[in-house]
């Protein structure tokens, strides 16, 4: 079991590495790889608080014996994925805004992106691992590529989506003079929405539209992320973030 270990570990991390050299590639100006790093390893922290967090937000949950519905709807869109989009925006906001690494309206998206890959690195390991002598060795090589492959395309890569939202209107808030709360509130609001209607239309949902919905949200949140890049890149020459 050793081995398979080290197998988890491999393949939890893979599909945030290959998504981290993807979005990397979109900076004309490479960060320091020191400073990446570091969000990437901060991204990866906060699983513990954010775990811990989620399992007291199902506690009370379920201790209020609410309707089924309202109880699913809050778990997925506060419990899960509002806690989940906070967090990663807070390494962000702690971390790097006001850091001298910081010097162009797209470093704040791309740092939002590296701590959701950093984030979903470990959550990756912690859904691949299978416990013990349930499946032979082959079994569980097989279900480990499988589950990798699946969130390479699926929650790794709504992780960065929804974390490169929040990094545009981090970014637009820096670059305001005015209403700079509602830019970023704004940008919270969108990515816990669609983060969580992804989620529970993974879980909640039955018949094809279990498969639309969540291909719709990574569409949307795509098309959304690459405006914004495009539209940062643009800004770096007149907005001023220090």
């Amino acid at each position: 079991m050793d081995l398979m270990i080290i197998i988890y570990i491999i393949f939890g991390i893979i599909p945030s590495l290959i998504w981290l050299f993807y979005y990397l590639k979109k900076d004309i100006h490479p960060e320091s790889s020191s400073m990446i790093l570091k969000i990437f390893a901060w991204g990866a922290a906060i699983t513990l608080p954010v775990f811990f967090l989620q399992l007291g937000g199902s506690a009370l949950l379920e201790r209020m014996n609410l309707d089924p519905l309202i109880t699913s709807l809050l778990y997925w869109f506060i419990v899960i994925s509002f806690s989940e989009e906070l967090f990663k925006y807070l390494v962000i906001r702690f971390r790097v805004i006001n850091s001298s690494h910081l010097d162009e309206p797209l470093d704040v998206m791309l740092y939002m992106v590296v701590a959701a890959l950093g984030f979903t690195a470990v959550e990756n390991i912690l859904y691949i691992v299978a416990p013990a002598g349930q499946f032979s060795f082959t079994d569980l090589v097989n279900r480990t590529l499988m589950l990798s492959f699946v969130r390479f395309v699926g929650a790794t890569f709504l992780h960065t989506l929804c974390s490169a939202v929040v990094g545009y209107a981090l970014a637009l808030s820096l670059c305001k003079l005015k209403n700079k709360i509602i830019y970023v509130v704004s940008g919270l609001f969108i990515a816990t929405v669609l983060h969580g209607i992804y989620d529970f239309s993974i879980i909640a949902v039955e018949g094809d539209f279990k498969i639309i919905i969540p291909i719709t949200i990574l569409i949307i949140l795509a098309i959304l992320t690459s405006l914004g890049f495009e539209k940062l890149k643009k800004l770096k020459s007149v907005c001023k973030l220090n």
